[in-house]
């Protein structure tokens, strides 16, 4: 396939890219942005481990063609924390420790701003629906839970 120019729009931040049309948009945040948060996992989109936000929508990356997101934000895990601040629900992971090996968790992080943007408190199972993408291998559902209901309970606070 040919290769062709445009510009993508990454964590704020846009950047000419010279690729095949094809090339999927994973591959592009990691070779020419540096950016290697979002992971590589079954290559199916079924694990969700490569989960992006594009205009605040969750997009699985591992197979959409990147030229697919010319005009539009796109915002990694490294692009959710703002001035190296963590936002409320890496926060609430950190201190949950809900991560054993770590492959899934932005991507679970990635579904969860996306849920928590759009839903102040969202139900249970508006969380089940967020979460039925992401494929956690090691098991650690029960901490992300615990960090999931933390977010709740603080916004709950908050209010």
């Amino acid at each position: 396939m040919s290769k062709t120019e445009y510009i993508l729009s990454v964590n704020g931040k846009s950047k000419n890219i010279f690729s095949s049309e094809d090339k999927p948009l994973l591959y592009i945040l990691r070779e020419e942005f540096n950016l290697i948060g979002t992971k590589l996992g079954c290559g199916l989109e079924q694990c969700g481990s490569c989960a992006v936000l594009v205009d605040g929508n969750k997009v699985l990356s591992c197979n959409r063609p990147a030229i697919e997101f010319v005009d539009k934000e796109i915002t990694t895990i490294e692009g959710i924390s703002k001035n190296d601040v963590l936002n409320e629900i890496q926060q609430s992971f950190k201190q949950f420790n809900a991560a054993q090996c770590g492959y899934c968790t932005s991507g679970i992080i990635v579904s969860l701003t996306e849920l928590f943007n759009k839903k102040d408190i969202p139900d249970r199972n508006e969380i089940v629906e967020s979460l039925s993408g992401q494929l956690c291998r090691c098991g650690s559902h029960v901490s992300v839970l615990k960090a999931v209901n933390n977010v709740i309970k603080n916004r709950k606070n908050n209010d």
